[in-house]
């Protein structure tokens, strides 16, 4: 039996950037940074006593005969590509709902990945395993999805990530301890209640990226902005002021990305002490991110006590594999 963990990520900038069909032309950029809140996989192969060879656990049970006949289309991509002919129970748990904008798909086929590497016998890379969940996600399941989040959830780290037609390249960000704890402690983490198919919203946004290019360009420009925020003296909270500029024209890019409901719930965090923020992933609902003064944020937290308060903190190890032990023959 093998247990993956694999991390979440929040993205700041350049979201959008990361998408194939603009960054192969135009080249990409992300900031962002894997958290501690995981999703978990454990596999073992399953013994020949049962009448399904496959035993799928996440938000439901499948026992089936053949991979082909998994409803679940990451398991059965990542069966089919790993070349895993042996029969397996794969079950899934997490530490936050999935659908939220937290990457959570691109978690699950990394440790997926990871997990049944593992099963047969391998050890494979970082990138490697980001290289693999980026093929099966936009090549073998055609999701309309970007190359970020397949890369945080391998890599771990708060990094810029650049992509070019060559693929990505990973550039851990350094910053002075003191600088560090404070940006952490601006950051405030609220869930909406509201889950969304990312692949459906940024589907909208890909149409649009032909008559979006001055602001794609932009959206690129303040991942370096941001870089000179963090590594330099000035105002904290010019982060946070630049957060909210890139939401303003991440809003603009299609209307899927945001509603009147997430609208009025970021203009009640702006009264109550936010600087800035965003919803993270494509739009649409999930998790709202703010950046705050941490003397106001318990007066943000209680302007939003509907809403669930996800406390959290930047992680730097990617996906694990937290427990190996070798099945005996049968």
């Amino acid at each position: 039996m093998i247990i993956t963990r694999t991390p979440f990520r929040v993205s700041f900038f350049g979201g959008g950037t990361d998408y194939p069909g603009w960054y192969r032309e135009h080249g990409g950029a992300v900031l962002a940074t894997s958290i501690d809140k995981y999703c978990y996989l454990s596999c073992r192969n399953l013994p020949p006593f049962f009448e399904a060879r496959y035993r799928t656990v996440y938000n439901k049970i499948e026992l089936t005969k053949d991979i082909s006949s998994i409803e679940h289309p990451a398991v059965r991509a990542c069966l089919e590509y790993s070349k895993f002919r042996e029969g397996s129970e794969i079950v899934h748990a997490a530490d936050l709902p999935a659908r939220t904008g937290i990457g959570s798909s691109s978690s699950f086929t990394v440790g997926l990945l990871h997990a049944l590497s593992g099963l047969q016998g391998q050890m494979l890379s970082k990138r490697q395993l980001a290289e693999m969940a980026i093929d099966i996600e936009q090549n073998v399941l055609s999701e309309n999805v970007g190359s970020q989040d397949q890369v945080s959830a391998a890599f771990g780290g708060f990094n810029l990530i650049q992509f070019s037609a060559s693929g990505f390249e990973l550039r851990p960000v350094t910053l002075k301890s003191e600088r560090f704890k404070a940006l952490q402690s601006s950051l405030v983490l609220v869930y909406t209640g509201i889950s969304r198919f990312a692949s459906e919203i940024a589907v909208h946004q890909i149409r649009n990226l032909s008559q979006k290019q001055t602001e794609l360009h932009t959206m690129r420009k303040m991942v370096d902005q941001a870089l000179t925020i963090l590594t330099s003296d000035t105002d904290l909270d010019d982060f946070g002021r630049l957060l909210h500029e890139s939401w303003m024209i991440k809003s603009s890019l299609s209307g899927k990305v945001t509603n009147p409901d997430i609208d009025a719930l970021y203009q009640r965090a702006l009264a109550n002490g936010a600087v800035g923020g965003k919803l993270l992933g494509a739009g649409g609902g999930g998790f709202l991110l703010l950046f705050v003064n941490p003397e106001k944020r318990e007066r943000l937290l209680s302007a939003l006590s509907e809403l669930v308060h996800v406390p959290f903190q930047f992680e730097g190890l990617g996906t694990q594999v937290v427990y190996f032990q070798q099945q005996p023959s049968i």
